[in-house]
């Protein structure tokens, strides 16, 4: 075999999986197509969601630092205040996604992740023992593939994984366009919203700024040919009623208006993450939080499994979690395109939505929402936190961690040295608990507010298997 595993896919999802298995020591060869690093990226924003988890891996000072913080949140356009949520709160940061992928590149393979780049994955073929990945660079073998290869995946097609959903008429062009200082697109700057559709500028770079329209119930000409100034001139005065200059492209591309989501996110060794197993609308960084929280949930598990301590059922706990994730993201966007488009059949909905967001719940739900702080998996537990992220917390990566604030809880994990760690820590209001087991992919599996720890054992059982003989 090449690798332990084999991923599909070089985008932020494919890096950010092939940096947690390296971290846990699995060998791992990331297979992409294009031969350098892409600019022509879409991404724009990592919000609330995709902080937490970045600086969970101390990996946020560094990338933080080529972006812009962003202490606002929208929903569907209609402005939300993060800054009346209770608590610690995380923001969104402007950071364009070929400067997330520069970072994640980085940090892969620092770890010993293996990029080969100019390869195109044609096929796929598995078994018992393991997969074989048919590629321009000849066969690549593997114990396990993971498809991180976009909304026209190859290994989802070739491992007999539907993709159903809808998809509606419409003409997106985006990209970063040189502008000099004092043009009249730095007039645009900000999320726009006409009745025909959307126009947003932000800044992407020195004298470079993101550009992006999107018009509803249109179609482009050619969806295959690659649009220029002109086209995205002519888009810009029908949404605004303005002829503005769009300055010199660096780099133009297209986006449309397309919900679908993978039937199942395995099929024996092969696995889906990111886009491949599911698109949506992006609207407020909800795909890239999602993709991001596929990555590190499958990471961990396929480790396990290669390390031979996986419990019955964890690889096939990614799917039971990371599935109704992914619909409840295309469910939210689609949600957020219905309060966009007719303008004029949603304006009084709109109108109402804007009077609800006023009151504090609301506000924080859908802060919550859009954001990605949301998401509760494993989904059970008595306590509360059981299934949320550990807040503002660093872990030590790949590996558990019981978590103990007060120091009369007896916790006793013993049985799973070198799978989890014990830790004493002071006590901290944003997390209210005496106690708690966090999985590698920083999510809650257990706590307790008092000094009986009932349940522990179990929860280690579940999460990290049985416990090593004495």
């Amino acid at each position: 075999m090449d690798a332990a595993v084999v991923i599909a896919g070089a985008g932020p999802t494919g890096l950010l999986l092939a940096a947690e298995l390296a971290q846990a020591g699995v060998p791992v060869v990331v297979l992409e197509r294009d031969p350098e690093p892409r600019l022509a990226a879409m991404g724009m924003a990592v919000n609330a969601g995709v902080v937490e988890l970045l600086a969970e891996r101390d990996l946020m000072d560094r990338i933080g630092a080529d972006g812009l913080p962003w202490p606002r949140a929208h929903f569907a356009q209609l402005w939300l205040d993060p800054g009346r949520v209770p608590g610690r709160q995380a923001h969104t940061y402007l950071l364009p996604q070929a400067k997330l992928e520069e970072h994640l590149l980085a940090h892969a393979t620092k770890l010993g992740a293996e990029i080969r780049r100019g390869v195109t994955v044609r096929g796929v073929r598995q078994d018992a023992g393991g997969v074989t990945v048919d590629t321009s660079a000849g066969e690549v073998g593997a114990a396990y593939l993971v498809g991180c290869d976009g909304a026209h995946s190859v290994v989802r097609s070739a491992a007999g994984i539907t993709f159903e959903g809808s998809e509606s008429a419409f003409d997106g062009i985006a990209g970063d366009v040189e502008v000099p200082h004092g043009h009249p697109l730095y007039q645009q700057l900000g999320a726009n919203d006409f009745s025909r559709g959307l126009f947003s500028v932000a800044p992407s770079g020195m004298g470079l700024l993101r550009v992006a329209t999107g018009e509803f119930g249109r179609r482009p000409a050619d969806r295959a040919a690659p649009p220029d100034a002109a086209e995205l001139r002519a888009a810009v005065r029908r949404l605004t009623g303005q002829d503005i200059d769009v300055g010199t492209p660096r780099w133009l591309g297209r986006w449309d208006c397309e919900t679908r989501q993978a039937d199942r996110y395995r099929a024996g060794r092969v696995f889906l993450a990111g886009e491949a197993a599911h698109v949506h609308f992006p609207l407020g960084g909800q795909a890239l939080s999602t993709n991001l929280e596929d990555a590190v949930n499958l990471g961990w598990k396929l480790a396990a499994e290669l390390a031979g301590w996986a419990p019955s059922g964890l690889l096939d706990s990614y799917h039971d979690e990371r599935h109704p994730a992914g619909a409840r993201t295309c469910l939210t966007t689609a949600a957020q395109l219905a309060l966009l488009h007719p303008a004029e059949q949603v304006a009084p909905l709109r109108q109402v939505m804007t009077e609800l967001i006023e009151f504090d719940a609301v506000n924080e739900y859908l802060v919550r929402t859009a954001g990605g702080l949301n998401v509760r998996h494993p989904d059970g537990g008595d306590h509360p936190l059981v299934g949320r992220r550990v807040p503002g917390v660093p872990l030590p990566p790949g590996r558990g961690v019981a978590l103990r604030f007060d120091r009369s809880v007896p916790l006793d994990v013993s049985g799973w040295a070198g799978r989890v760690d014990l830790v004493t820590a002071e006590p901290s209001a944003d997390v209210p608990a005496a106690a708690l087991l966090a999985r590698p992919d920083g999510r809650i599996a257990w706590a307790t507010d008092s000094a009986d720890p009932e349940g522990l054992a179990a929860a280690l059982s579940t999460w990290f298997g049985a416990p090593a003989r004495a």
